[in-house]
Order: C-alpha cells, then sequence, then structure tokens
C-alpha cells in the first residue's frame, strides 16, 4: 500500500474549503437568476437596441429621440453634455456665434403656433395638483392690507383681465403661492414686483414693460379686484393647487419641461415645482405683514411719453370680447396682457436698429474654427 503523503491532502483541503463560499455564491446568483424577473435596466437596454438597431450613432440617436414627447426630449438635450444642439428651443443653430446685426420678428406667427402645438401634445397631470392651504393675511397696519391688495389687483388685472372668474383666480393662486414659497418674497407686493428694477428678470412682465402708464378700464379693474380680495379672504384655485408658474398658451418658455405641468384655465397653462418642493408641506414661509411700497411712477416713466402720443390720436382699436358669458366692449391696448406692436411702430423699431448698426464698428474676425452666420432681415413691413 502506498504511502499517504498527509502534508499534501491537507493542502488540498483546505483549498476546498476556502473555495467552498466563492463557490457557493456563484450557485446563488445563478439560482436566483434563473428565478427572479430580470432588471428592469437589462429591459431598458433592449428596447434602446430595438429602437436604434443596435446604432449608437446619429441615426440610432434620431430614432430615440423620435419615440420622446417634446417635453422629454427638451430635458435630455438640456442635460446631455456632449451635445449643444438647441434647435428645439427656438433658437438658431450656431447661435452662440452670430451677430446682433439682424432685425428681430415682432409677429406672432409660425412661432406662436408652433408654442400652441409644443404646449398642447405635453400632457397636464391632474394626478400631481395638490391643495393648497387658504391665505391666512395678517397685514401689519391698515395701509399694509391696501397695498397689498392694490399689488395683488395689479396682477390679476394686467395678467388676466380678459380670463374667465376662474382663470383670475388661479392667477391670484400663484402669487400667494408664491409668498408662502421658500424661493421667493414674504410679501404680496414683493412677489409681483420681484425684478421690475432690471431692465430684464422681472417676473411678471407688466411691471417693466411699460404698462402701468396705460390707465387701468375701470370696469375691468373692478373685476379684477374683486378677485384679489376673494384669494386674500382665504379663497382657494383647487384646479391650479400649488402652481407657482403660467405662461401663456401661444409661448413655450424653456423652463416649461423642468417643471410639472397641471392644467390650462382659460389662455394660460400653470405648472408646480417637481417632487417635494410641490407638495403642500413645501410651502411653508410665513407672510411678513410689511408690505413694501412701490414706486410705480418711477417704474413706468420710461413708457409715458407713448402711452400719451397713443392716447391722443386714439389709436386703439374697440373689440368685443365675451368673458364668462358677457360681451364686452373694450379698448384692448388699455387692458392687461402683451399688446402688439402695430406697424409704425415695427418700422421705428426696425429704423432705430438700422441706425445703431451704421453707427458701430464693424464685428472683429471670428477665431480660427468659427463660422459666423448671416441672419436674414425679418420683421420689416411691405412698403
Amino acid at each position: 500500500m502506498a504511502e499517504i503523503d498527509w502534508t499534501l491532502t491537507l493542502k488540498r483541503a483546505r483549498r476546498l474549503i476556502a473555495a467552498a463560499p466563492v463557490a457557493m455564491a456563484v450557485f446563488g446568483v445563478a439560482m436566483a437568476a434563473s428565478s427572479t424577473p430580470r432588471p428592469e435596466l437589462d429591459r431598458r437596454v433592449e428596447a434602446v437596441a430595438r429602437i436604434t438597431g443596435g446604432d449608437p450613432g446619429p441615426a440610432g440617436l434620431a430614432a430615440l429621440a423620435a419615440q420622446m414627447d417634446p417635453a422629454a426630449l427638451a430635458l435630455a438635450i438640456r442635460h446631455d453634455p456632449n451635445d449643444r444642439h438647441v434647435a428645439l428651443l427656438g433658437l438658431t443653430p450656431g447661435w452662440e456665434s452670430l451677430t446682433l446685426a439682424g432685425k428681430p420678428s415682432l409677429v406672432f406667427g409660425r412661432s406662436g403656433l408652433e408654442a400652441q402645438r409644443l404646449n398642447a401634445e405635453t400632457p397636464g397631470a391632474a394626478d400631481l395638483v395638490r391643495a393648497a392651504r387658504p391665505f391666512v393675511f395678517r397685514a401689519a397696519t391698515r395701509d399694509d392690507r391696501a397695498r397689498a391688495l392694490r399689488c395683488l389687483t395689479q396682477a390679476v388685472y394686467y395678467e388676466a383681465a380678459l380670463e374667465p372668474d376662474e382663470g383670475q383666480a388661479a392667477v391670484a393662486q400663484v402669487v400667494l403661492n408664491r409668498v408662502r414659497d421658500p424661493n421667493y418674497a414674504d410679501t404680496v407686493c414683493g412677489v409681483v414686483y420681484d425684478g421690475a428694477e432690471r431692465l430684464t428678470g422681472c417676473q411678471f412682465s407688466f411691471t417693466c414693460d411699460g404698462a402701468l402708464a396705460r390707465t387701468p378700464v375701470t370696469w375691468a379693474w373692478t373685476r379684477a379686484r374683486g378677485a384679489a380680495e376673494r384669494a386674500l379672504d382665504g379663497h382657494v384655485a383647487t384646479r391650479v393647487g400649488t402652481a407657482t408658474h403660467y405662461h401663456a398658451d401661444y409661448v413655450h418658455p424653456w423652463w416649461a419641461p423642468t417643471l410639472d405641468k397641471l392644467t390650462q384655465v382659460g389662455s394660460h397653462i400653470f405648472y408646480r415645482w417637481k417632487g417635494a418642493y410641490g407638495e403642500t408641506g413645501a410651502f411653508s414661509q410665513t407672510y411678513a405683514g410689511h408690505e413694501p411700497k412701490i414706486d410705480e411712477a418711477r417704474l413706468a416713466l420710461p413708457r409715458l411719453a407713448v402711452a400719451e402720443a397713443e392716447s391722443a390720436v386714439g389709436t386703439e382699436t374697440p373689440a368685443t370680447v365675451m368673458i364668462d358669458g358677457h360681451p364686452r366692449v373694450v379698448g384692448v391696448a388699455s387692458l392687461g396682457g402683451r399688446r402688439q406692436p402695430d406697424r409704425d411702430e415695427i418700422a421705428t423699431i426696425n429704423a432705430r436698429l438700422a441706425a445703431f448698426e451704421t453707427a458701430i464698428a464693424p464685428p472683429a474676425a471670428p477665431p480660427p474654427g468659427v463660422t459666423v452666420m448671416a441672419v436674414e432681415e425679418v420683421g420689416r413691413p411691405a412698403a
């Protein structure tokens, strides 16, 4: 009988014992893979491979993009670290190397229709509407109450004068939601006039576009004041809930895909913050009570001369509008909202731009490898 090498046998036994946990782990993973559902990531990879046909190049990416709605596509473009294509946002490809020698288009035209199409294709999420708490208005003094009421009335009037009652209530709700949102001022006037002192960046366009220079229409102002009073007394616009943003349906702002679209009321589309920031509990800021004094004359001053000249020549054209089923005959330019320029104003703007362009030196040559694209002249009315 051969002599047993106990030393070698002992070494082999030790190696088998050491390898046993690894073998059992591999066996366990194999068993688990055969008995549990496949990971979601695997299914996504297969879906991407099926859509792109395995092509990771431009053709494959185009096939993927075709499967996305406008909101998802805008988000993907914004977070793509390697692709600076921004055509979806309405900018001309190569915009970073364009000169300022061009004429702006002031016509609603295709851009407005395209915005309406994009807005209509983005679904609202009624299940994301969260109840806003009634606003508890505790002004420090009677003057503070009067200032808050005026600022909120201005917001409703200039932003939603021709909107139905529900639309005016929704605009007032957005203002009061911002008062309680830690991202904004803690007063009504502070929210409404946020950014009005700057040339750009005002949160509500009427505070910086010269609309304050126009005398309000009495019946429309009274109606807007009623909506503001109801909001300050605790009325809640349930359809928009905790909405903090809105825009007209004929524009498609860059920020729209970054928020949750809730619903459309009248001509305005309303949004809330995504995630926890749009929940009711996030609106925890306490109303300050002391309203700031607003120098309306200073904010409206740059447009006073234009407004007075238009009033003197009577350029407003009366129009009949239906509001909550009741006809109203108004001079639309005197009401809140965004007034479209007429032919003479466009001609004046173009003439000023032409004078500005001829007065400046020719632009410097672009850096090597950068192509400067020409911009066609648009916006000039026919003779």
